[in-house]
């Protein structure tokens, strides 16, 4: 990969080990950068960054194509399962790679524990609804239980100190610190394998750091540029992303149900895939896909017990 580098026209041998110190290991990774990314990296001149680019664009295929080869490239995509038939059906397979997975709903809605399911089934061989694969876990709201995870592995027969070696877990502080997180996160996706990426919750150091209506616009601006950060590690690096979401009451809707998620249309446009979870009688739960490319608005029913998500 280091050779492609060095092979750009623009690019010598030193600042193919600037690129590759920064994280621009492949072609593709410095394509989709944008200038001022790539002038900050490794400290070039506007001019001189264009033309890396323009360079790495070049070589990689970033044309149209045909959408049967489309469809070729598809047939990649993984898929994780959630531990209950009924929801991987809901979702056309599981938790998709190369996406975000949004999930919002009221607090006690399950939506942490789908993370740490799914930061355990992610793991499984592939037969088994797994991807061999690790996980990085963003925690904004101090929520991460190990205690969790080792349950649910112990009950899938895994060895729960080897699965818990497989997570790493950071805790993000405020909203700069979960950005810069999400940025530091691509060395650990090339070394370690990962395959699942959890941000839970995505939207709530947003929300305390930017209050009030003047806040909303700078608040908005940041969280987009976070959420096409995910979505570009999703793409380059094949991988799942699932976010948990807050909601909120809109006191103007008189009729049906006022929850709200936050993050308005921003985060509507950014999500693959859009989750409402909510609490039904004792241990079950009600999850209502209603954003999809592809697949139809629909509700199922699942359960959360101490194994974990189920039927």
């Amino acid at each position: 990969m280091e050779k492609e580098l060095k092979n750009l026209p623009g690019v010598g041998e030193k600042t193919a080990e600037k690129l590759k110190e920064a994280g621009y290991e492949d072609l593709m990774a410095i394509a989709a950068a944008s200038i001022g990314e790539i002038c900050d990296a490794i400290d070039v001149g506007e001019g001189t960054a264009e033309k890396i680019i323009e360079s790495a664009r070049n070589a990689v295929q970033m044309g149209f194509e045909t959408a049967d080869s489309v469809y070729e490239k598809r047939k990649k995509i993984g898929k994780i399962t959630t531990g209950s038939k009924n929801l991987d059906n809901l979702l056309g397979g599981g938790v998709e790679t190369g996406a975000i997975t949004e999930a919002h709903g009221a607090f006690g809605s399950s939506k942490s524990q789908l993370a740490f399911q799914l930061s355990v089934n992610v793991q499984l061989p592939k037969e088994k609804g797994g991807l061999e694969g690790r996980t990085i876990f963003i925690d904004t709201e101090n929520t991460f239980r190990p205690e969790r995870v080792e349950q649910m592995a112990k009950v899938l027969g895994l060895d729960p100190a080897k699965i818990m070696k497989n997570i790493f877990v950071a805790r993000a502080y405020n909203s700069d610190h979960q950005i810069l997180l999400v940025e530091k996160a691509k060395d650990i996706i090339k070394e370690k394998n990962v395959k699942l990426l959890v941000v839970d919750s995505l939207t709530s150091m947003f929300r305390s750091d930017y209050s009030g209506r003047g806040e909303l616009q700078p608040r908005q601006h940041k969280l987009n540029r976070h959420l096409h950060d995910l979505q570009k590690l999703s793409e380059v690096y094949n991988l799942a992303v699932y976010v948990t979401n807050q909601v909120m009451a809109n006191p103007a809707l008189m009729f049906g149900d006022p929850t709200t998620p936050i993050g308005g249309h921003i985060l509507g446009h950014a999500a693959t895939f859009r989750l409402y979870l909510r609490k039904s009688k004792d241990q079950k739960r009600i999850a209502k896909l209603i954003d999809s490319p592809c697949l139809p608005d629909a509700e199922t029913v699942f359960k959360v017990t101490e194994e974990g998500i189920r039927d």
